[in-house]
C-alpha cells in the first residue's frame, strides 16, 4: 500500500497538492515536517505528524524532521488568538535537544537512504542577515499573497492583531522548504491542515526562486467525537515526557476514550493493519464492556511512546487502584513515581522516628492521620472488616503499626472500604 493510500484509509488525509501522489508512487522521496520547540516535550497533539513520518518511512521514503530552532523564536501565528511568548536561545537549545531524543523513539535515524534525518533551521538562519533576508526572500512573496492566507486573515480580524514578527513567519517557513528542497532534495512538506497556507508559500517560493516544483500534503486536525480539542484533559496537555505525564496517566488517557473516538484513533495512532483493526473492533462490538479497542489502543501507544516495562507498570497500577492487584510493583518505583500513582489520593506525613516505636492502629488512622475523623469510627470499621493496611485486612484494634510495615521504607497504604485509599508517608 502506498503512503497516500495508507493515510487515506486511516482517515488522516486532508489536503494534497496535485501531482503529489504520482511523485510518491514513482520515486523514493525526501519529505519533511516541522516541529516548533516551544516546550521541552512533544505532546499527544504532535502524534499525528509523528505517525505521518512513520508511514512515510515505512513506505520507503526518507523522513526529515525539522526542529525549528529559528522559527521557535517567533512562534507560528496560524489560527492562534494571540502571540506566543518568545523564548531565549538557551531555552530553545534545551528544547531542541529534548525533542530530538523523543522523535528518536519513533523513527529510525541514520545515514541510510531510507533513514530519518534531523535538521534545525537555526543552522541556516543564524548567520542570515536581516537586510539579506528581506532582499533575497521578502521580494519573492507579495504582501497581497501573504494576507490572502486564512491564518493571517483570522488574526487581522481579531482583537489582538498580528505583529510584524509573526507576519514574517510565513516567509521563514517558506524559506525552510526552499532550503531543504535545494540542499536535501526535499520535494514534499507535510503537516497539519492548519499549515496548508505556510506549506503552499514554500512551494511558491521554490517556483519563483528556482523555477522548481515541490509538493504538499496535510493531515486532518484530530478532534473528539463531541467536538472537544484532542489531547487536552482537565489537568492540561498530555505529554510524551514521562516526567510531565506519567506512563500510567498516559495509558489512562487512551484507555478512557469513548468508543467512537477509540475506533477512529486506533487507526491513526497505531500501525495495526486493517485486518487486525477489523478483528479488534468486532471483538469490541460483541462485548463493549470489555473495552477491547481502548485496551489495544492504550497498550500499543504506551509501549511505543515509553516501553513495555512502563506499560506493565501502568497495568499494575490500574489493577492496584481499581482491582485486586498487589503492592509488589511499587518496590521498583522512585518517590516521584509513587506520588504520581497516588495523585489525588489523600496523603499524610508522619514521623518515622515515632513509627519506629510503634503506633496503635487506631491512633495511626484517627490521631496521627485523618483517615478517620475519630477513633470511634475507626474502631467500628476495623471491627466490621472495612480497613486494610497495605492491602491486608486489619481487624485487631490492638494492632501496632511500625517501620516493618513500610513499603520502600517510606510508605503505608491505608484503605477504607473498597475504593478509598490513603497514602501515609514516613519522614
Amino acid at each position: 500500500m502506498s503512503f497516500v493510500e495508507e493515510l487515506r484509509w486511516r482517515g488522516m488525509l486532508q489536503d494534497i497538492m496535485p501531482g503529489t501522489e504520482d511523485l510518491l508512487n514513482k520515486e523514493k522521496v525526501s519529505g519533511y515536517i516541522g516541529f516548533d520547540p516551544t516546550g521541552d516535550s512533544l505532546h499527544v497533539g504532535h502524534l499525528t505528524q509523528i505517525m505521518t513520518l512513520i508511514h512515510f518511512q515505512n513506505a520507503g521514503h526518507k523522513p526529515v524532521a525539522l526542529v525549528g530552532g529559528a522559527t521557535g523564536m517567533i512562534g507560528d501565528p496560524s489560527f492562534k488568538s494571540a502571540e506566543r511568548n518568545l523564548l531565549d536561545e538557551h531555552t530553545l537549545n534545551h528544547n531542541v535537544n529534548c525533542l530530538k531524543n523523543q522523535l528518536g523513539k519513533f523513527l529510525a535515524f541514520g545515514e541510510g537512504e531510507n533513514d530519518a534525518k534531523m535538521v534545525n533551521n537555526y543552522d541556516w538562519f543564524k548567520d542570515f542577515k536581516f537586510l539579506d533576508f528581506i532582499r533575497d526572500v521578502g521580494k519573492l512573496i507579495t504582501v497581497n499573497y501573504m494576507m490572502s492566507k486564512d491564518s493571517v486573515k483570522k488574526r487581522l480580524e481579531g482583537e489582538n492583531g498580528l505583529s510584524f514578527t509573526e507576519f514574517s513567519y510565513q516567509l521563514i517557513q517558506g524559506y525552510d522548504f526552499y532550503y531543504l528542497w535545494k540542499h536535501h532534495n526535499c520535494k514534499v512538506q507535510m503537516g497539519g491542515s492548519d499549515q496548508w497556507g505556510n506549506i503552499v508559500t514554500g512551494t511558491e517560493f521554490i517556483r519563483r526562486q528556482d523555477q522548481g516544483t515541490a509538493f504538499a500534503i496535510t493531515t486532518q486536525l484530530i478532534k473528539k467525537a463531541d467536538g472537544q480539542k484532542f489531547g487536552k484533559t482537565e489537568s492540561g496537555a498530555v505529554w510524551l515526557d514521562p516526567k510531565k505525564t506519567s506512563p500510567y496517566k498516559y495509558y489512562q488517557f487512551w484507555l478512557n476514550t469513548s468508543d467512537d473516538d477509540a475506533k477512529n484513533w486506533i487507526k491513526i495512532f497505531t500501525l495495526k493493519s486493517k485486518e487486525e483493526l477489523d478483528a479488534i473492533i468486532a471483538e469490541h462490538d460483541a462485548a463493549p464492556h470489555t473495552r477491547a479497542v481502548q485496551k489495544a489502543l492504550a497498550k500499543d501507544i504506551t509501549i511505543r511512546t515509553h516501553s513495555e516495562e512502563a506499560y506493565e507498570t501502568a497495568i499494575k497500577t490500574s489493577d492496584f487502584l481499581f482491582g485486586n492487584g498487589t503492592l509488589e510493583f511499587l518496590n521498583g518505583l522512585d518517590h516521584e513515581a509513587i506520588l504520581d500513582v497516588f495523585e489525588g489520593i489523600p496523603q499524610f506525613n508522619i514521623s518515622k522516628e515515632l513509627l519506629s516505636s510503634g503506633i496503635n492502629i487506631l491512633d495511626l488512622l484517627a490521631v496521627n492521620t485523618q483517615v478517620f475523623p475519630s477513633k470511634g469510627e475507626a474502631r467500628k470499621m476495623l471491627q466490621g472488616g472495612g480497613v486494610s493496611i497495605n492491602r491486608e485486612k486489619a481487624t485487631d484494634i490492638e494492632q501496632v503499626i511500625n517501620t516493618s510495615h513500610l513499603i520502600n521504607n517510606q510508605y503505608i497504604i491505608a484503605q477504607r472500604g473498597k475504593k478509598n485509599y490513603y497514602l501515609i508517608i514516613a519522614e
